[in-house]
């Protein structure tokens, strides 16, 4: 199943790799409870009672139930659902090659229409159509997402000890990148000039380039595609300020890679001089 989803289906890497996480999940307590795989859609509803209250396994020892009053979940709503997701994939595959019955759709789906969808996804026509429900689902908790206020930002900023530091502040906080992607970054990603078509490059105004790749730093976009992220003036001077600093301690040399520690190497010379000292 796996194997098909990736190859396939072409989806993403972590995609899969949840997939495999959820399927790991499920064999798991197969196992543990005695039931036959192909056959143990039917208990889902038990499956997600040991989803909610079983810890993984530590030491080798075998985790134990303990709902009840009091009993504090380990796994929350939305990460349930997303195990029951690849037990529904990992079931539905095994019944389109023939390792499972037909009859174990009818266990992890029931056949809904569109009356129950908000009016938002119901369409403009308003015709009634008919699909697939999963019969076993949790309701997710609406909450609403921490973003990092202005004055959170700006402490961040001000507590950074160098520029290369404070660009990467700027970088998540302000323009929106991932910790892989700003990790990924190369120098012949970021354009900073009004007019970049001398350079190849017809995007307007300052931009980096963020790009899927395969990094020796283990940085990686879970963006399939590359796009463009436009710069303001304040990313533009942390730019200005961290090339300033770098040129200084490494001159026009140094990694490919945008972002790199430009006191590594001076603080262990420097370490090393004291204690050659002492």
């Amino acid at each position: 199943m796996l194997r098909n989803l990736r190859f396939g289906r072409d989806r993403a890497e972590l995609t899969t790799k949840a997939y495999a996480g959820g399927v790991a999940l499920y064999l798991r307590w197969c196992g543990l409870t005695g039931r036959e795989w192909m056959t143990a859609g039917r208990d889902l509803g038990l499956f997600m009672v040991w989803l909610k209250y079983t810890p993984a396994p530590r030491d080798g020892g075998v985790p134990v139930v303990q709902p009840g009053p009091g009993a504090v979940p380990v796994r929350g709503e939305r990460r349930i659902n997303r195990v029951l997701v690849a037990v529904r994939g990992l079931l539905s595959y095994a019944v389109s090659v023939g390792e499972a019955s037909r009859s174990l759709l009818g266990q992890i789906y029931e056949l809904a229409d569109s009356r129950d969808l908000p009016a938002q996804a119901q369409g403009e026509d308003g015709g009634l159509f008919y699909r697939l429900r999963p019969v076993h689902s949790l309701r997710e908790p609406e909450k609403q997402v921490d973003r990092a206020e202005d004055a959170e930002l700006v402490a961040m900023f001000v507590a950074c000890r160098n520029a290369r530091d404070r660009l990467i502040v700027l970088l998540v906080g302000r323009v929106g990148l991932r910790r892989g992607q700003v990790a990924g970054l190369r120098r012949s990603d970021v354009h900073l000039l009004p007019d970049s078509r001398a350079l190849g490059c017809d995007y307007p105004g300052s931009h980096v380039h963020v790009r899927r790749r395969e990094n020796v730093n283990g940085a990686w976009s879970k963006s399939r595609h590359s796009w463009v992220a436009p710069l303001d003036f304040l990313v533009v001077g942390g730019f200005d300020l961290y090339y300033e600093e770098r040129h200084r301690l490494l001159g026009e040399g140094g990694s490919d890679f945008l972002l790199v520690n430009l006191f590594g190497l001076r603080w262990v010379s420097r370490c090393r001089r004291r204690r050659s000292a002492s």
